[in-house]
């Protein structure tokens, strides 16, 4: 048997148990490159990925690029103002094209100039003219689906996938009244860790770890005792935690009118499998993207902001501010405790233990992943 036959079979073993007798997952599921191999074909390569927030990419020209599971891929708007993905690959000698973000009027291949239209389209090579076979007009840049989520952008190369609305229906309903399309992003940074990308979308799926980890920052915002673990669905799990004023930020603002009661003070947790991750509050959200590199290193982006109502109150910068340094320091401690969690992962005495009734998302996301890799 395989190592990443062996991690399978441990995986779906656990997943068999109901979850009250559930463990965390096994060790090989982290740790063995074969069963990266697999989450990168028959996850990543198929699901819907999230490319940060559209309102990054406000004017035409302006674009990001992405790689998922080693395919180049460029966000951009064109002219029209519609969102487009295509591949980042040239038609010609095959040279990836774009780097990072930016804007541009045109894509120009930086290895021999040939230059695509934002529709991808190719609208010039250089010294072609004499090649027989050559017909500008046959060739453009491939294109990828991308769709606007909620004011997401998701991405897939799978042109058979559902659409997210489709499978967010659920999600799009629970969070209905904070109209998430409205929010405004005023931060995007990445960076890598040193942990596996499940052990650190599982951080985020539990706030069972809130009181110990986070001492020094949020873990006395919330109480174990009134955290809420409902059962999730195929596509996304989510909790949600009754904030205090600690963060003024995190509490609808005065001007809104619509939420009500304990809605007003309601942070909800979403987990849009596989690796999207957001933390929805009445007055600003925040988001991790994640990517695998190695089954110890995963590149994340971070990114946040804020509600309309709070977009528009004068002290909101200065919220801001301190909602952003808030995060930054929860970030270093997470940071921590996930690269400790794969160290323990590699060592020879460790072993899985029995979870929490506050880490039902985590064996629910273990079930998806046991869903989605082959027999």
């Amino acid at each position: 048997m395989t190592q990443h036959d062996t991690a399978l079979s441990e995986l779906r073993a656990n997943v068999a148990q109901a979850f009250e007798r559930a463990h965390a997952m096994p060790k090989s599921v982290y740790t063995s490159p074969e069963f990266l191999a697999l989450e990168e074909a028959h996850i990543f390569a198929r699901e819907w990925l999230c490319a940060g927030r559209a309102d990054a990419l406000p004017d035409p020209g302006d674009y990001l690029t992405m790689e998922i599971t080693g395919e180049p891929v460029i966000i951009l708007r064109d002219r029209d103002g519609t969102l487009r993905g295509m591949s980042n690959v040239c038609r010609h000698r095959m040279s990836t094209l774009l780097q990072g973000r930016g804007n541009t009027r045109a894509i120009v291949c930086p290895y021999h100039a040939w230059t695509y239209n934002l529709d991808g389209t190719l609208r010039g090579a250089p010294a072609m003219t004499a090649n027989e076979g050559f017909c500008k007009d046959d060739i453009r840049l491939p294109a990828v689906r991308v769709e606007n989520w909620l004011g997401w952008i998701m991405v897939t190369l799978n042109p058979d996938a559902p659409s997210p609305a489709a499978q967010l229906a659920e999600v799009e309903a629970l969070i209905a009244p904070l109209d998430m399309s409205t929010y405004r992003e005023t931060f995007r940074e990445t960076f890598e860790w040193d942990t596996n990308w499940k052990v650190l979308a599982e951080n985020f799926m539990e706030s069972y770890h809130l009181p110990q980890c986070h001492a020094g920052t949020i873990g006395g915002a919330s109480k174990l005792e009134e955290m809420v673990c409902p059962t999730g669905s195929a596509a996304f799990n989510y909790h949600f935690i009754l904030k205090n004023d600690t963060v003024p930020l995190a509490l609808a603002h005065p001007s809104n009118t619509v939420l009500q009661g304990d809605a007003r003070r309601t942070t909800w947790l979403l987990a849009i499998y596989p690796a999207l991750l957001i933390t929805l509050t009445p007055g600003y959200f925040w988001y991790l993207s994640l990517t695998p590199i190695s089954p110890g290193r995963v590149h994340v982006l971070f990114g946040g902001g804020m509600s309309p109502e709070w977009l528009a109150d004068p002290a909101a910068p200065a919220h801001l501010d301190a909602v952003k340094a808030l995060l930054d320091r929860v970030n270093v401690e997470d940071k921590g405790c996930t690269e400790r969690v794969y160290r323990g992962l590699l060592a020879g005495l460790s072993a899985p233990g029995p979870l929490s009734h506050l880490e039902r998302p985590n064996y629910e996301f273990a079930t998806y992943l046991a869903s989605k890799l082959p027999a």
